[in-house]
């Protein structure tokens, strides 16, 4: 048997050796095979003089892990394998000196950001905010690399570009940009660095002049790009007309049509190939096959079957026309060679569709079978997606089993505990009493807060970040000394010395270490930006030491942090909340691959990573059109004309750079390609690449296949068993009659009439609401600063009502509002309607105490009644009672709606009712029995209409309805006295969307009532 041999020694010099990989086959391992065998007779060095050139890092590992295993126990010295888009001078094919290359360092990707921002701010617009500045820094970057990549000439021409008929916009974007390439290779010079692209590009150009004036004598073979970069499609062309020097393509079509192959478009996964073929003068038909390794003639005709299937599904527009003249052509040609089987069906076996509900149903099913494909010894996996997100999913998933993927995506450095902590850190330094950020920093892992003072950390939460927020830390020392009083008196035992027992003096401390850290970070107005960045260091490592920086994620959060202090300058002051922001968007842009302990057989790859590379099963997601393939972008400052011009490429070449991924690992044995039916919540479209399959396999009346076992398996996993669990009914709970409660205030009467659960859950179970760190002050603390704001004007003006009785009571609004927790932002709209409030209570206030009336504000009433199982007492706290020489007004005072009078009557709002049926039996508890004569809830609003008195009952209606409250709260105190009246959930459920309920989450009220699942209580 002869060896395989791509530099024959008969072979013309000057002849270009072209070659192709087809796509249904392995590329690197084909490749290293070829390798192998055209060494086969030769000396184990020959091999070591030879360079190989990938198109990137992850595919040089990978091929010289395929040599190795191929190799078997032959020995073997390895190539030199280097990465055609990371070249440097100091590697081979370079070596020191040997070009004489003399170029400056490339400019960090981070202090490039920032010139750019400075120069933008400096040059076009001074009014930008830094983040803003940055994003047009990208955008002017992006721009900057497109004309280093496709070495544009005299990109400064742009500027001329604009015809008369263009919009004001691109004229402008002209302007802008004719100032920057011209300002910024100043700025660069001044710097004495240059920009990475055109750096890398020079590179490649000087590379591919040397190797044109002087080719390299030993054999070099340049393997799986596609020339998309002019000057990487020169080195390749320099490559092919060495006298050792070979190119291998991968999944050129050579069984393409010429008028297809002709009409081919920048969307089609050939374009690549078809421009590179063209710029190096080379014909199509001069590409010859590279080795095959033998393989068994059945995996062989399907593996063709399916690259002839793809590429016809994916021929141009134009082309399609003729799908049933290339589906007849394609079954008489297998007939006429012998073949049995129907080329189309032979090309869909091993290929399926899985279509899924959602992105967690798409996860879910593509981690069961990636952990499926491990049951078979050997086998291995890889997960082609440009989707992040669902790749994180995966990962997250197979984690369930203790599985860990190799994942070439990594993950951002602001979801690792480092990059969270300096996030942290940086809100914090914009606003450090903001108590979500507080606590979250205080119990970080990283941090030894709360391992120094585990109490004091509980302590600090509950007494001083639950709840409203603080304005500074004073209010922050004086409720944590409230509390050590509280706890003093609660325990007369507990040690007296200083502000209360241990826990409040440990809380007092850390307090006032949060306040002397925040102090020590602040920046004022406004800092230079890599003083902020100083800050921020110095503020991580006081709270979590100088080890933080260790790891891959310490290391990638020091460097970014590093950068910042070098390079921040540039970009001016920032304020506070400016530099939060902006280290938000820095640490979410850099992405830390930290390898470790995973699993090698399954891989969780990108598009571009999976290029070259193949698995036993290949599972392509995400393929939905925006997603794969992406849109063409849009370019903020050049229109399609302008980038014509000036000879940029459309935004439709990567659609066809993508098209190619696709085909490469569609080809693949067994290929799994899942597309979800929503995404966010929305509709979602099938990648055009599904429907073309589909169309051309509808066409030629065969089925894809669509199993659906996976799927069915991944959502039985978290399906409850049968019988056990399944959506919760209405709970109906039935406690012990002595357990359930002997006292309820009027208000809890209310909540018993409409939702028993809600009583059960606080008077039996106890169980109260914990206060949110940071609860936003809304309706419930607006309404409970009125009723202090009226019950202080009461207290302090009993009888006589001050001359400025407005502005009073808008001093006094104001001052409650903001004693419970109303931020400036919310004051600037509470403020106003404070004001009008004041000017409608000066009114009300007038008009009510004309009649001679005494006020009591805030008055506790009770009285006790025999029932079944024992005394029951009946509880009230009166926002306002007036009292006259006939009986008594009750008044509550709203900021909401008001129960209707219908709703009084009928009882489901007792409240006032109650409060004058024990008023009638009990009295105050200075006098006798008052007859009630009026229940009123008065409405302080502050809009258009500032307030309102809705009188629901008067005289002997007051007194008859107050009385047939108490009659009814009886009847229900005996009937909940009967072992067997449950606690049901919302038996009013019309009141549920008004009315809300604190423990609803624990009656699982959703599932019962609307997901359906109601039915006998249980």
């Amino acid at each position: 048997m002869i060896a395989f041999n791509p530099f024959p020694a008969d072979g013309g010099k000057d002849d270009p050796r072209w070659f192709a990989i087809p796509a249904h086959r392995p590329f690197l391992e084909d490749l290293a095979a070829g390798v192998l065998d055209w060494l086969g007779d030769q000396t184990p060095e020959t091999l070591s003089d030879a360079t190989i050139l990938l198109p990137n890092r992850r595919a040089a590992r990978a091929f010289t892990s395929a040599l190795s295993t191929l190799s078997g126990d032959r020995p073997v010295l390895l190539p030199q394998v280097r990465p055609l888009g990371d070249l440097e001078e100091d590697e081979p094919p370079f070596t020191p000196g040997e070009l004489g290359l003399d170029l400056p360092r490339a400019i960090a990707p981070l202090t490039r950001r920032f010139e750019m921002a400075r120069l933008i701010v400096e040059q076009h617009d001074d009014s930008l905010s830094p983040m803003r500045a940055l994003e047009l820094a990208d955008s002017l970057g992006a721009f900057l690399d497109s004309c280093n990549i496709e070495e544009v000439e005299a990109p400064e021409r742009i500027a001329t570009l604009v015809e008369e008929d263009f919009a004001e916009h691109w004229r402008q974007s002209a302007e802008f940009l004719g100032l920057a390439v011209k300002a910024w290779p100043r700025r660069l010079a001044e710097l004495g660095l240059v920009d990475a692209s055109w750096r890398r590009t020079k590179l490649l150009r000087l590379l591919a002049e040397r190797w044109d004036s002087h080719p390299p004598q030993g054999p070099v073979i340049a393997a799986g790009s596609t020339g998309t970069v002019k000057a990487a499609a020169d080195v390749l062309k320099a490559v092919a007309r060495a006298p050792q020097g070979c190119v291998v393509l991968p999944g050129l079509d050579l069984e393409l049509s010429e008028p297809a192959w002709d009409a081919i478009e920048e969307q089609h996964p050939q374009s690549a190939l078809k421009r590179f073929l063209e710029r190096a003068g080379a014909d199509r038909a001069a590409v010859r096959p590279w080795f095959r390794r033998p393989a068994v003639p059945d995996v062989e005709a399907r593996g063709l079957a399916r690259q002839r299937l793809v590429n016809e599904a994916l021929r141009p527009a134009e082309a399609t026309a003729d799908w049933r003249a290339e589906i007849a052509r394609l079954r008489a040609d297998a007939a006429e060679a012998g073949q049995v089987a129907d080329p189309i069906a032979l090309g869909l076996e091993g290929l399926s569709v899985v279509a899924t509900r959602t992105e967690e149903d798409a996860a879910a099913t593509i981690a069961l079978m990636m952990r499926e494909t491990l049951e078979t010894p050997g086998r291995t996996c890889a997960l082609v997606t440009p989707d992040l997100a669902l790749g994180r999913r995966v990962a997250a998933r197979l984690e369930r089993w203790g599985v860990i993927a190799d994942s070439s995506s990594g993950a951002t450095l602001d979801q690792m505990p480092v990059g969270v902590l300096v996030d942290l850190a940086a809100r914090f330094i914009a606003d450090p009493l903001k108590p979500q950020t507080v606590l979250a920093l205080i119990k970080h892992d990283l941090t030894t807060l709360a391992e120094a003072t585990p109490n004091a950390v509980a302590e600090l939460e509950k007494v001083a970040f639950r709840g409203p927020r603080t304005r500074d830390w004073t209010r922050i020392e004086t409720r944590l000394q409230r509390s050590a009083d509280l706890q003093v008196r609660s325990s007369p035992t507990a040690e007296t010395s200083g502000p209360g027992g241990p826990r409040s003096r440990e809380a007092t401390a850390l307090a006032g270490r949060l306040q002397a850290l925040a102090a020590a970070a602040a920046l004022g107005r406004a800092a230079p930006l890599d003083q902020a960045a100083r800050n921020l260091t110095a503020l991580v490592e006081a709270l979590a030491g100088v080890d933080v920086w260790a790891g891959p994620d310490g290391e990638a959060a020091a460097s970014l942090l590093s950068q910042l202090i070098e390079g921040g300058a540039s970009l001016g002051d920032v304020t506070a909340n400016d530099f939060a922001e902006l280290v938000a968007a820095l640490l979410h842009d850099v992405t830390v691959r930290t390898g470790g302990a995973t699993h090698p057989s399954l891989r969780i790859l990108g598009a571009i990573e999976a290029r070259l590379v193949r698995a036993d099963r290949m599972i392509l997601a995400g393929l939905e059109e925006g997603v794969w393939p992406q849109g063409a972008p849009i370019d903020p400052f050049l229109s399609r004309p302008m980038r014509k011009t000036l000879g940029l490429p459309p935004p439709e070449r990567r659609v066809g750079q993508t098209a190619q991924d696709f085909v490469q690992a569609a080809c693949a044995p067994e290929a799994i390609l899942v597309h979800s039916e929503r995404r966010g919540g929305q509709p979602a479209v099938r990648s055009r690449w599904l429907w073309r399959l589909d169309m051309l396999t509808r066409g030629a009346g065969v089925e894809i296949d669509r199993p659906s076992a996976s799927l069915a398996a991944a959502r039985a996993l978290d399906a409850p068993v049968a019988g056990q669990g399944g959506l919760a009914r209405r709970p109906a709970p039935k406690p012990p009659v002595d357990r359930r409660p002997r006292q309820l205030p009027v208000t809890g009467v209310e909540r018993w009439v409409r939702d028993p659960y809600a009583v059960y859950a606080r008077f039996v179970l106890n169980l109260r609401q914990l206060d949110r760190p940071g609860q936003s002050a809304e309706a419930l603390a607006r309404g409970q600063a009125v009723h202090k704001a009226v019950e202080r004007l009461t207290l302090s003006w009993p009888d006589v009502l001050p001359d400025d009785c407005e502005a009073e009571i808008a001093i006094l609004l104001h001052e409650e509002l903001t004693h419970h927790g109303f931020e400036d932002a919310a004051m600037a709209r509470e403020g106003p309607l404070a004001r009008n409030s004041a000017r409608w209570l000066a009114g009300f206030e007038m008009r009510r105490r004309a009649r001679g009336i005494e006020i009591r504000v805030e008055e506790e009433v009770a009285m006790t009644f025999d029932a079944p199982a024992g005394p029951f007492t009946l509880t009230a706290k009166a926002d306002r009672i007036e009292l006259s020489s006939t009986g008594a007004a009750i008044l509550d005072f709203k900021t909401g709606a008001a129960p209707s009078a219908k709703q009084v009557k009928s009882g489901f709002a007792p409240q006032l009712t109650l409060t004058g049926a024990i008023l009638a039996e009990a009295g105050l508890k200075t006098s006798g029995p008052i007859e009630p004569e009026e229940l009123t809830y008065v409405r302080v609003i502050g809009r258009k209409e500032p307030g309102k008195s809705e009188v629901r009952a008067q005289g002997a209606e007051a007194s008859d309805l107050s009385m047939a409250a108490l009659a009814g709260l009886k009847a229900r105190v005996a009937r909940f006295d009967d072992q067997t009246t449950p606690y049901l959930s919302w038996v009013a459920p019309q009141f549920m969307g008004n009315f809300g309920g604190n423990y609803d989450h624990l009656a699982r009220v959703w599932e019962w009532a609307v997901a359906g699942a109601d039915g006998d209580a249980e």
